[in-house]
């Protein structure tokens, strides 16, 4: 396999100046000393896991021999899924948005495991299903707008509203240009089925300070007015630089359950 980029695993980030670390592992609290002295910032803390529970989070990142990671199949309709017999998160996006490259630096303590990344925007055309160990699956979902699949709404709805052991969904937006009409699509469908899910802000290395900050707080303000099914924090990442992989590891297995009640740091 792969060698693991660097600043993959939290020993390579712990050994970081503590401003540069603590922007890493909390991207969106680096954001709070730009705004506005009294903005209310309770929705920037509320998964703040301690050091041990970002530990164990990565562990099962982490494959070996006892706990493999697997690329399990790929499915166009949910009856040829795998069997929903472990704790299910699935990630959705625009087709351009870099969800394949988040999923492959979630993995990238697990080099064998192969997710394609295409230079060409609706690539994934299927539902890509991989398995971390005995704990849970991770579902890779086609792209929406640009080049998505004929059947996508299909497809994804039937997804959504049958997978009996779904815990999260992960919501991709653009970092760079904020939430687009298509997401708002996205929004409605999973509003409307009563789904769980959250916000994962991509390419944050990609956008100003300004811009980052006026598109996270347009999009707090949207959740809050708009949602009832999506989870507070937003979540910022870089693929690129591994902003935010370990703290978004550390939400999939909390809601997977198999990180009851990560400590606060």
């Amino acid at each position: 396999g792969r060698a693991s980029p660097p600043l993959a695993a939290l020993a390579q980030v712990l050994r970081l100046e503590r401003s540069r670390r603590a922007g890493i592992v909390f991207p969106l609290q680096k954001l709070e000393r730009y705004l506005a002295p009294g903005t209310d910032t309770a929705r920037f803390r509320l998964f703040q896991p301690g050091l041990a529970a970002l530990q164990r989070a990565e562990a099962l990142f982490r494959s070996d021999r006892g706990h493999p990671i697997d690329y399990v199949s790929s499915a166009v309709r949910t009856d040829h899924a795998p069997p929903p017999a472990l704790p299910e998160v699935c990630f959705i996006g625009r087709s351009n948005v870099g969800k394949s490259s988040l999923i492959r630096a979630l993995f990238s303590l697990a080099p064998e495991v192969e997710v394609r990344v295409s230079k060409t925007p609706g690539h994934t055309k299927k539902m890509n299903f991989f398995k971390v160990g005995k704990y849970f699956t991770l579902v890779d979902m086609p792209g929406y707008g640009y080049r998505a699949p004929q059947d996508f709404v299909e497809m994804v709805e039937a997804y959504l509203q049958e997978r009996r052991n779904l815990k999260r969904t992960f919501l991709l937006v653009d970092g760079v240009v904020g939430l687009q009409k298509t997401d708002n699509i996205a929004v409605e469908m999973l509003e409307e089925f009563g789904i769980p899910y959250v916000m994962v802000l991509t390419k944050i290395d990609r956008a100003s300070r300004g811009v980052l900050l006026k598109n996270v707080l347009e999009i707090q303000e949207f959740v809050k007015e708009n949602t009832q099914g999506c989870f507070p924090q937003l979540f910022l990442v870089s693929s690129v630089e591994f902003s935010g992989v370990h703290l978004l590891r550390c939400f999939v297995a909390h809601v997977t359950g198999n990180l009851p009640t990560p400590e606060a740091s």
